[in-house]
């Protein structure tokens, strides 16, 4: 294995070095990078063209150029890496590092939600082959895939920024918005749980009830501009994932699996009640160390209960600690909802990554943050979605149609049993490589998502520099994107030996 990726190491670096000097010769010859300064009626025209001549090296060769900048990228091996500077003397390298900060924490939010939305519809619509709800995401993806990025930020604009925040404004929400999310989820979840008919309609008919009241009952109480969860709901909430997670992994049967996932999830949420004061005003320093320290401890229950169990408790408990360190920071960010209102009475932006000037505190932040965050990764999201959900079900229906899974059948395991254990992890296969791929092309992707939203990051960097041809931070684009797909598609590899064992060999 190790032999293995070393050679795919040799053969990535190759031919991220044959694609930077086609980039770099396309890049210089785009266009004139005096241009500005020729039509220029400055006195020191003559004198600002040719230090600018001097600085971009224009009166030397090509390749003494791109010499020059594969210099300043091989001293990165050694600590002292130089990716050059722009036409306006700005360093590349903190260009390129504040810009791709910006974009990956994007792009992998987006590819998070892409992967786990995606995979899941794509699971159920296998499952439920032929039936309304598969139908139904057939079409959904079809039409994810086939929308203009742009077309769609702009209907995102208008409906989940405009229209959003005229409503937060009053907090009120009307008869009809009730019934139609109401109606909604009357359709979603019968389809999603399958069943004879009758059963449908009972679940439908539960479902809209059920969300009708409730969203009367959060209307009356104003809980959309003051909402309130709690330690209690976060207890609950903790404890229906600890038995949802054990029911689709292990089974309900497997009673020291359950029992270390709801230790997990008391002692996660006894341990908000211990840490309180460090999450009233945390830095991401703090955040990061008890989340590392939640997943310890959920590992640790999980091996003190698992018995013979034990791999199988310690996975579970730790989805659980995450799960769990999840809602305890929903509730707190809930708790500041009011106080962020009060400073940004229209939450979500329509342009920039951040709000110029905002002065609320680390949560307030966190959540102008996430608030402009919202919109493009909703954009990215679902483009990724469609190809996700379908490339998963085909592998699905694929994989349950195997020998293998009939034979799993017929020996009397359960069906969740035989979809978790059998089929779905043999699916996954073909689905690591859309990942690897998938990331690094949203990278690049998100040129244009970037550019509608006024989103300061690769895509907005790429854009600027290559309308003036500036080669330099053109150059800096590509090593980021080229170099995460080389290493998404090592850690595919490394998924690929993992998930069939025969790859090792």
């Amino acid at each position: 294995m190790l032999k293995f990726i070393l050679r795919r190491l040799g053969i990535s670096f190759l031919v991220l070095w044959a694609a930077s000097l086609l980039i770099f010769v396309l890049t210089i010859n785009a266009g004139d990078p005096l241009a500005d300064l020729r039509e220029s009626n400055a006195e020191n025209r003559e004198s600002l063209m040719a230090l600018r001549t001097e600085q971009m090296g224009l009166d030397l060769p090509w390749y003494e150029r791109y010499w020059e900048w594969l210099s300043g990228v091989g001293g990165c091996f050694t600590g002292s890496c130089d990716l050059g500077t722009t036409v306006n003397g700005a360093n590349v390298l903190d260009l390129t590092a504040q810009a791709a900060g910006s974009t990956l924490r994007l792009v992998t939010l987006a590819t998070l939600l892409a992967i786990v939305v995606g995979i899941a519809a794509g699971i159920v619509s296998a499952i439920r082959q032929y039936t309304g709800f598969d139908y139904g995401v057939t079409f959904l993806a079809f039409l994810f895939f086939s929308l203009p990025v742009f077309w769609a930020a702009v209907l995102l604009k208008e409906y989940g920024a405009i229209r959003f925040n005229d409503w937060i404004a009053s907090g009120d929400m009307e008869p009809p918005m009730i019934l139609g999310f109401a109606l909604v989820a009357a359709a979603i979840i019968p389809a999603v749980l399958g069943g004879p008919w009758r059963r449908r309609l009972y679940t439908g008919a539960a479902t809209f009830t059920f969300v009708a009241v409730l969203l009367y009952v959060l209307n009356v109480l104003d809980w959309y501009r003051n909402p309130f969860f709690g330690l209690a709901m976060v207890l609950l909430t903790s404890l229906g994932a600890a038995v949802l997670v054990t029911a689709l992994v292990a089974g309900l049967g497997n009673r020291r699996v359950l029992y270390a996932a709801l230790t997990t999830a008391v002692v996660g949420t006894l341990s908000y009640l211990v840490f309180a004061g460090v999450l009233l005003e945390p830095t991401w320093l703090q955040l990061i160390g008890l989340f590392v320290l939640a997943i310890v401890v959920s590992i640790a229950i999980g091996a003190a209960w698992g018995g013979y169990a034990r791999k199988q408790a310690m996975f579970i408990s730790a989805v659980t600690g995450v799960i769990t360190s999840g809602v305890i920071v929903f509730d707190i960010l809930v708790a500041h909802w009011a106080g962020f209102l009060e400073l940004k009475s229209r939450p979500i932006s329509t342009i920039g990554s951040q709000t110029p000037n905002f002065s609320g505190d680390f949560w307030e932040s966190v959540l102008d943050s996430g608030m402009q965050l919202i919109l493009p990764t909703i954009v990215l999201t679902l483009v990724s979605v469609a190809s996700y959900s379908r490339y998963t079900r085909s592998s699905m229906l694929e994989v349950m149609n195997q020998d293998y899974v009939r034979t799993a059948r017929s020996k009397g395991l359960s069906e969740r049993a035989v979809i978790t254990k059998h089929a779905f992890r043999n699916a996954l296969i073909p689905i690591t490589t859309i990942v690897a791929f998938d990331f690094a092309g949203l990278i690049g992707g998100a040129v244009i998502t970037e550019r509608v939203f006024g989103w300061k990051g690769m895509g907005a960097m790429f854009q600027e520099c290559l309308d003036r041809v500036d080669p330099d931070p053109v150059m800096a684009f590509f090593l980021v994107t080229g170099t995460a797909a080389v290493l998404m598609n090592m850690l595919a590899d490394i998924a690929y030996a993992y998930l069939d064992p025969r790859i090792r060999r």
